[in-house]
């Protein structure tokens, strides 16, 4: 036993810093599990495309309010087929509404890497295949596994693709913000004196003003014309802009404690820049911490994109987001008639919660010897 004991001191006494982490990490199951979400989530962003089986901006009155369709995994004689039912609209001559109801006289068997509407994978290479499609017939005539909206576009695929926007933007938005918050804080605690005094003046100021007016007043500014990448840019940039100032104060504080230790005066000594004691010497000495941050800076840049999209200030159409497409479940007449386009909200709960999950299990992990 006590060579046992001996062997796994010896083993944490030489494992270097990411490794203690690592190891801690893999204790904290909820915080592992939640790092599979959002690895699942990126990976639908990245493949949105391929995921979307109908294209997300094909409209037809016809197909208005078509509900969610289940999908049918065996067939009558209990053979494994996954199939859907074709769909057969029929109106309501007294109140004029159109209710769709499945026809299991004609079967839509699902395939897998079928033929669709074309895409550029990657931005780069022209392709049509797609992950899910019907064998028979074209899949926006066909399949609705998640219903569709009032212009007849498919939710499933609507859906593919605003995560691949409302991730995006979470991840530039936090990557500016940590740029930020690391440079004007690192130099906040460095240089000290009035640049000090000044940045954390403009910290004050940023802070003081409530969040949501800012957002609105800022995203107001962004003029209608401007088209949807345009647009994005730019609330990349607002949500940065106002992001940045908690990690500031954070790094301040830690460069405050650090710079009077003995390897920053030596760096000094040497004759090494500011800027290289900052990115070199004192953030890798607390990087755990900046990803801990990070971590937990993530949702909320999410949540601040699916608001001001949500408010209307953000994205707006023909951009596609979790805040646009929960625009259109914003008054009760509308969720009367198709209260699955809620289904948005569902990733949005999934992926807040497993990036809160994470950041905890990080933060604790940042500290492997306590």
């Amino acid at each position: 036993m006590s060579a046992t004991v001996s062997a796994a001191e010896s083993r944490v006494a030489v494992a270097t810093q990411r490794q203690l982490i690592w190891w801690r990490f893999r204790k904290h199951k909820v915080a592992m599990a939640s790092a599979f979400v959002i690895a699942f989530f990126y990976l639908i962003a990245l493949f949105a495309d391929t995921i979307a089986y109908t294209d997300p901006f094909d409209t037809q009155a016809t197909r208005s309010y078509i509900p969610p369709q289940p999908i049918h995994w065996f067939t009558a004689n209990g053979q494994f087929r996954p199939h859907v039912f074709a769909l057969k609209g029929k109106r309501d001559m007294r109140t004029f509404k159109l209710s769709y109801a499945p026809d299991p006289g004609e079967p839509r068997d699902l395939v897998l890497f079928a033929r669709g509407y074309p895409y550029n994978l990657f931005g780069l290479i022209p392709t049509d295949i797609h992950l899910l499609g019907v064998s028979d017939g074209q899949p926006q005539n066909s399949l609705f596994l998640l219903g569709t909206d009032q212009l007849g576009r498919d939710v499933f695929s609507r859906l593919a693709l605003a995560t691949r926007t409302s991730l995006t933007i979470g991840l530039v938005g936090v990557a500016l913000s940590l740029i930020l918050g690391v440079l004007l804080g690192g130099m906040s605690g460095l240089y000290g004196g009035w640049i000090d005094v000044t940045i954390q003046r403009l910290i004050e100021i940023l802070r003081s003003i409530p969040t949501i007016p800012l957002w609105m007043g800022l995203a107001a500014a962004v003029p209608s014309s401007w088209s949807p990448q345009q647009v994005y840019f730019a609330i990349t940039l607002i949500i940065s802009l106002i992001g940045w100032t908690e990690l500031a104060r954070v790094v301040r504080g830690r460069f405050l404690a650090l710079r009077e230790e003995d390897f920053i005066t030596a760096a000094e000594l040497a004759g090494a820049s500011r800027m290289r004691i900052i990115f070199k010497h004192m953030v890798p000495s607390f990087l755990s911490h900046i990803i801990a941050a990070v971590s937990l800076a993530l949702p909320a840049m999410i949540i601040s994109e699916t608001t001001l999209s949500f408010l209307g200030l953000g994205l707006r159409p023909p951009a596609i987001s979790w805040g646009v497409l929960l625009q259109d479940a914003q008054n009760l007449q509308t969720l009367s008639l198709a209260p699955w386009l809620l289904v948005v909200a569902i990733p949005v709960i999934i992926v807040i919660l497993a990036f809160n999950f994470l950041g905890d299990g990080l933060r604790d992990a940042a500290d492997p010897y306590g």
